[in-house]
């Protein structure tokens, strides 16, 4: 029992030490591209930058908070109306973090593309159109997550249980015929804009490559050449990408295994809860890593 207990405290300790360094990375990201585009930065590319950072700050609160009253052993401490604010905010946040990334990939496969090609013809030359594009993705995953709010309860209030999502909520068993209706939705988001990301992927991919023979041959005829700040960007993008997708699906491939599992171990439960918070936590250290390289490109542009 004792030994249980020192594990718990154990796997709380790093999951809150994880969470805070994610938050102040992102918050420095969020703060540092505000700076940059209140002055003489105003590129539309940072609005997209620094709605990721908000999205996953908001992530890490929801993620955080209940850890950290459970762990003061304030069960209860949330209540009806905090079971619905939490939880709420934390799908609404996953959702727009799917969003947000699919639309900074295609973004930036959009800058990277030469003018006369049809991705070039989808260049943003407004920061509102960008502003319009969130507020969209906003109100997407708000009505995407509102089943939320119908269907989630304090373990308090009520008796009738259909799956416990957390320490304090569960999903209450009302309409199945709506829940399969909200999961669809929520399905066919994921789909729609990871395909889009993995569009956008590929075209960078296959202009990465065009630009590298293009080198060799510069090479080859003894020409110094330098890589655009536009390209090198992209490789960062990729990267942010490659570290959404793995931690996306090792989240869902762990969450069937959980639900289809009748033992569920506590060791299982808190290693899908770091895949939920990964990319969030891991994200703004690779954008401050190639930080350079992103405002190099939008200073370009």
């Amino acid at each position: 029992m004792k030994l249980k207990i020192v594990l718990n405290i154990s796997e709380i300790t790093v999951f809150l030490l994880f969470t805070g360094l994610g938050t102040v990375a992102n918050v420095s990201i969020f703060v540092n591209y505000i700076c940059t585009f209140m002055g003489s930065g105003k590129k539309s590319i940072y609005l997209i930058l620094i709605h990721l950072a908000l999205t996953n700050i908001t992530l890490l609160f929801s993620k955080v908070m209940p850890v950290t009253i459970a762990a003061l052993g304030l069960r209860h401490f949330l209540g009806d109306i905090g079971c619905h604010v939490i939880v709420y905010l934390e799908r609404m946040a996953r959702g727009l973090s799917i969003c947000t990334s699919s639309l900074l990939t295609v973004v930036q496969a959009v800058i990277m593309s030469p003018r006369a090609s049809w991705w070039g013809r989808l260049r943003l030359r407004s920061k509102w159109h960008v502003l319009l594009s969130l507020f969209f993705l906003w109100i997407l995953n708000m009505l995407i997550s509102m089943n939320f709010l119908l269907s989630i309860r304090d373990t308090a209030t009520d008796t009738l249980q259909l799956r416990q999502i957390s320490e304090y909520c569960y999903f209450k068993k009302e309409s199945q015929r709506r829940n399969n209706i909200f999961l669809i939705l929520m399905v066919l988001r994921d789909a729609v804009f990871q395909g889009a990301m993995g569009g956008a992927s590929g075209y960078m991919v296959f202009l990465l490559h065009k630009h590298h023979q293009h080198v060799l041959y510069l090479q080859n005829s003894k020409l110094l050449y330098r890589t655009p700040p536009e390209l090198r960007a992209a490789q960062s993008v990729l990267l942010l990408m490659l570290c959404f997708v793995f931690f996306y699906w090792t989240d869902c491939v762990v969450s069937l295994y959980l639900s289809s599992s009748s033992n569920n171990d506590s060791l299982t439960i808190h290693f899908q809860e770091f895949l939920t918070i990964g990319y969030a936590v891991l994200s703004p250290f690779m954008l401050i890593q190639r930080d350079g390289l992103l405002a190099e490109c939008c200073h370009a542009r």
